[in-house]
């Protein structure tokens, strides 16, 4: 077997721990192969153009990284992929800005990028490619000569057909996700989107079992829900900096309930509507005031885009508003927290809390729904209140599933939340954490490379469709 290539807008850093589930779970794809190579972006923008990579190894595993220029930057990046791709695929075509210099930007990363990890490759690689940032970079490949299998992974959702093909330029991409061999989704439901899109705009035949047969080829889709290692959540849980950083916040709620909500400072997450929610639910339930505390964290993120600018006005207008309403002198109802916390810490903050608020408008996975079920006291846990929108809601069913934009309806679950039985709150959490346990970041990575194994490299001779 040859070695197993990742390609991602940015890779673990070489040298330093692997932070995070995900990185880790590539890492170890890579280093169960015996060695392997790794190439994105490093991170650094370059004043002047540069058309080389840095290469660097750890442990058998080669990383491969390349420089943008600020253009680049601007268009492909910032532009692009988070103006347009991101906007789109959350179903927030009012926020997406179209703009046809960022998406030529976007193809000439797509293919400089594509020319430099050809030059990488060996006779029987496998190459697995990651994200929105690199919807092109397997026609790229193509179309410097390489013959062997191609796989991609969506993090983020596949939107509906007719809201994907709100972008100007949806064609020119589905040309491009059509010369990978394998294109795994997070969900069925994203799975679904695509093949109807193929079908009802590209004439697509759907063959069964994943296969579709499209611009002269046949491409295999799946769903690949992505998964955490649960185990670490849970020692992290337990931990001496998880449940020290958790006594601390204790000791400022006291003996109130914690409502918790973890997330990154975007418009997808529903911040605002979630802080609404909590409102409500004082509204409608003052004897509450008083006994529960919301903290929301937040780190900002893109803060040099527009919309998260506005997003984070809003939220401290919100948070301002509601505490001082109800604020009382020992009692602030909502902590609202715009900065990062090392991963021991959220989850010992999980573990303490009665009600995990995961609410996005949208969402590809959300594996902090996961990490809050993970993190959990079997013998007295607490309740899971998941977006019907989050893709983790189709394996998380025991959770309190709702609507995120319906307020009442999400002040109510939080409320159920705060009041259910301890034996009801122990019967879904067994099921929630099975679910979990079940479907890890191990078995994630490995059903996927099974099924790029499977495919492959046979495939019918390059037509030299190029994505200019």
């Amino acid at each position: 077997m040859g070695r197993l290539i990742i390609a991602s807008n940015r890779t673990a850093t070489p040298g330093e721990p692997k932070a995070g589930g995900l990185a880790v779970a590539l890492w170890d794809a890579l280093t169960e192969r015996g060695g392997g190579l790794w190439f994105g972006w490093s991170g650094e923008i370059s004043e002047r153009e540069h058309r080389g990579i840095r290469l660097s190894t750890e442990d058998a595993v080669e990383f491969a990284l390349a420089d943008l220029t600020e253009r680049e930057h601007d268009g492909y990046y910032l532009g692009y992929a988070n103006r347009a791709l991101w906007p789109v695929c959350h179903y927030r075509i009012d926020l997406a800005r179209f703009d046809d210099e960022h998406f030529e930007c976007y193809t000439q990363v797509n293919r400089r990028f594509g020319g430099l990890l050809h030059g990488l490759l060996r006779p029987g690689d496998e190459v697995w490619v990651h994200d929105y940032h690199f919807l092109l970079l397997g026609q790229e490949l193509r179309n410097a000569g390489w013959r062997g299998p191609i796989g991609f992974f969506l993090h983020i959702p596949f939107p509906a057909p007719e809201v994907f093909t709100a972008l100007p330029q949806h064609q020119r991409i589905a040309r491009g996700l059509a010369e990978f061999d394998l294109l795994g989704f997070q969900t069925v439901r994203d799975t679904r989107n695509f093949v109807r899109y193929m079908v009802e705009h590209h004439d697509a035949t759907d063959l069964g079992d994943g296969r579709l047969e499209v611009f002269d080829r046949i491409i295999r889709t799946a769903a690949f829900p992505i998964g955490i290692d649960a185990a670490e959540i849970a020692y992290f849980a337990t931990s001496e900096n998880g449940r020290s950083d958790a006594s601390r916040l204790g000791k400022i709620i006291e003996s109130r309930a914690l409502v918790l909500g973890v997330d990154r400072m975007d418009y997808s997450k529903g911040l605002p509507q979630r802080l609404q929610a909590f409102g409500r639910l004082l509204d409608d339930h003052q004897d509450l005031c008083g006994h529960v505390t919301f903290v929301q964290i937040a780190p900002p993120s893109r803060e040099d885009v527009g919309a998260y600018q506005d997003l984070r006005e809003e939220l401290d207008r919100l948070a301002g508003s509601i505490n001082s309403s109800y604020s009382d002198l020992d009692w602030t109802p909502i902590r609202y927290l715009a900065r990062g916390y090392p991963r021991e810490t959220l989850a010992g903050l999980y573990r303490m809390a009665r009600v995990g608020l995961v609410t996005p408008l949208y969402d590809g996975m959300n594996l902090v729904a996961k990490e809050y079920v993970a993190a959990q006291d079997p013998e007295d846990p607490g309740v899971l209140v998941l977006s019907e929108f989050a893709g983790a809601a189709e394996q998380l069913g025991a959770a309190l599933i709702v609507n995120p934009y319906d307020i009442t309806a999400m002040a109510e679950a939080i409320h159920r939340g705060l009041t259910m039985p301890k034996e009801e709150r122990c019967a879904r959490w067994r099921e929630l954490n099975e679910a979990v346990t079940r479907g890890d970041i191990g078995r994630w990575r490995r059903d996927f490379l099974a099924a790029l194994d499977a495919v492959g490299g046979g495939r019918p001779p390059l037509r030299g469709i190029r994505s200019a």
